[in-house]
């Protein structure tokens, strides 16, 4: 090329674009960027003689593409071979792998290469060249973002015919960039946890980090530079082992993998959906699951392989393993031991040992399970009932006493009032049969037959054949016969006195008549 007739480095890339994108003709070229097809022609002989790639030449700068067309009195132009940059971004996601280590590789094998200065230069370029959110610069197995979409999924519930509208759950790996996906109710802490689960055990494996939004089910006290991560989300990550480094306030940067892998949600799975009805939670998640792996089994522009790829490539033999046993929810609360040795757990009551009796005691509730602990011991432990004003008891935490007391039953009762005489015995058998619980069955029975120690079974005989005939069922309605006396007098008839017919203020037919002013 004359001296006078060099071009800009950005008519010169122009040129090279659309030769190597386009594959346009010279005159082509030479038409869309102002210049003679014999520029063109030039341009493209020097780039051949250099023996690059269109890719090693993008990832050239200004000064660097210069160099290698103009080599005017400087000899040829450098032929050295460019390191697979595709190559590269792969291995550094590895943990432990560096720049220095795949530069003293790249040597290894061409040792007349590129110096570490300008091996690392390129490397830099290459990734400028990448969508700074998708740049692949995150360690395997490292990191796990999670979030909540702002779109929603819906579904229609089939008896009230009410369209639920539930939340989408995403979480995204770092280095793979596979994506989790899953609706669930609420963005409260049961399910939280709960997406969280099903993120750990559909990728197999565990991250070291977890990258929350600072939402209330994950952070207690939000704050940019301290956190308060919530109680129940650190349990969580105990028990898998993971690192919570919530996202900061106001910087969605922290956490863009995960905002972009919602987006691709929303377009890859919630409009894939919009046409559909679905009728339960489950039906939603089945369908949710179906896409999803359509979307994983994509290849990724920009990297030619899929997210599924990629995770069996990188991410997966990074993870680390799930523990032995499922994370458990668990929700605490202090309590107070009542006088029936029990304590009241949302509605329903559970037994501890009777020595408790007025003490504080910490409860832990699962979904299945109520344990109940003293000074850091656990005291008791019983099924989980979700039924309202159940008594749950072990015989073990009775007091002697009250041991010998559940012996008795409803049979022994009546042998006892019919021992004392056949209304006692029946109204034993009315006290029983309307009573909402046995142990207030027996108490009032027993109030009932120390009646007799104090009235005579005489007394209490007339008494009870008293309250039967009046339907008054109870202890209180028999003891309140006694104590006034009325066992022996007559019951009241129902039946009224009817007025005579004839009387000074009734007037008579006549009056009626017309006859009598």
């Amino acid at each position: 090329m004359k001296k006078g007739r060099k071009k800009s480095m950005r008519t010169a890339r122009e040129i090279l674009r659309l030769h190597f994108e386009h594959d346009l003709s010279r005159r082509a070229i030479a038409r869309a960027c102002a210049v003679s097809p014999t520029t063109v022609g030039d341009y493209l002989e020097r780039i051949k003689r250099s023996g690059l790639a269109w890719a090693a030449i993008s990832a050239l700068d200004d000064s660097s593409l210069k160099t290698r067309l103009y080599t005017e009195g400087r000899g040829a132009p450098s032929r050295k071979p460019l390191p697979d940059f595709d190559y590269l971004r792969l291995e550094m996601k590895k943990k432990g792998v560096t720049l220095q280590l795949l530069w003293e590789e790249y040597r290894s094998i061409h040792p007349d290469g590129y110096s570490r200065s300008q091996f690392c230069e390129l490397y830099q370029k290459h990734g400028k060249r990448l969508d700074p959110v998708m740049r692949f610069d995150h360690k395997a197995g490292e990191k796990l973002f999670v979030d909540f979409s702002g779109d929603r999924p819906s579904y229609v519930d089939r008896e009230t015919g009410e369209v639920v509208v539930p939340e989408l759950f995403v979480a995204a790996l770092g280095a793979s960039s596979r994506i989790f996906a899953v609706a669930v109710a609420s963005q409260q802490i049961p399910d939280w946890t709960m997406a969280h689960i099903g993120a750990f055990e559909y990728f197999g494996g565990v991250p070291a980090v977890v990258v929350p939004d600072q939402l209330k089910s994950g952070v207690k006290t939000s704050c940019k530079y301290d956190p308060e991560i919530n109680p129940a989300y650190a349990e969580l990550c105990a028990h898998y082992g993971v690192t919570v480094i919530p996202a900061r306030p106001r910087e969605p940067r922290d956490k863009a993998k995960v905002e972009n892998s919602v987006l691709i949600a929303q377009r890859r799975i919630l409009a894939a959906l919009r046409n559909r009805t679905f009728f339960s939670l489950a039906e939603l998640n089945d369908a949710i699951a179906v896409e999803l792996e359509k979307l994983n089994d994509r290849p990724m522009q920009g990297v030619g392989k899929s997210r599924n790829q990629l995770f069996a490539e990188i991410d997966q033999p990074a993870l680390k393993a799930l523990p032995a046993q499922r994370f458990l929810l668990q929700d605490w609360k202090k309590a107070k031991v009542h006088i029936d040795y029990h304590v009241a757990v949302q509605g329903s009551f559970y037994s501890v040992p009777y020595t408790l009796i007025g003490k504080e005691v910490t409860v832990c509730i699962t979904a299945t399970m109520v344990a109940i602990l003293h000074d850091g011991k656990r005291v008791a432990s019983h099924a989980r009932t979700h039924k309202k004003n159940v008594y749950i008891t072990l015989e073990a935490h009775r007091p002697p006493s009250h041991q010998q007391y559940l012996k008795w039953t409803p049979e022994r009762m009546r042998r006892w009032g019919e021992s004392i005489g056949a209304q006692t015995g029946a109204m034993i058998e009315a006290i029983i049969r309307t009573a909402a619980h046995p142990d207030q069955a027996y108490r009032r029975c027993l109030g009932l037959l120390r009646l007799a120690t104090r009235y005579g079974d005489g007394r209490l005989e007339l008494a009870c054949d008293r309250a039967l005939k009046l339907q008054a069922i109870g202890y209180h309605c028999v003891k309140n016969i006694l104590d006034k006396g009325l066992e022996t007098a007559d019951i009241p008839k129902d039946d009224e006195e009817s007025l005579p017919l004839l009387h000074d203020n009734v007037r008579g037919s006549e009056y009626f008549a017309g006859g009598v002013q």
